[in-house]
């Protein structure tokens, strides 16, 4: 009975393979997004740390700059 599931009429083969084909091809995406992401993230925190101060706080007043705190926050929790 279960073979018979697993077999699915000699097409289990190219089922399953597709399955995994595409969990692994799911799980490199989001490594390489997620190694992107944190390059990006230096590359922003490194120019943002060479600003001037007054620069400086005029960014930290910013919703862009607000939203990007947010998201590195939870990511790092």
């Amino acid at each position: 009975m279960i073979s018979e599931v697993l077999n699915m009429n000699g097409y289990g083969v190219y089922v399953f393979s597709s399955f995994v084909f595409t969990l692994v091809s799911f799980g490199v995406l989001y490594s390489v997004i997620k190694i992107q992401l944190n390059k990006e993230l230096k590359v922003f925190e490194t120019k943002f740390n060479n600003l001037e101060i007054e620069k400086a706080e005029i960014a930290k007043k910013q919703k862009t700059y607000r939203e990007i705190l947010a998201i590195t926050s939870a990511s790092k929790i």
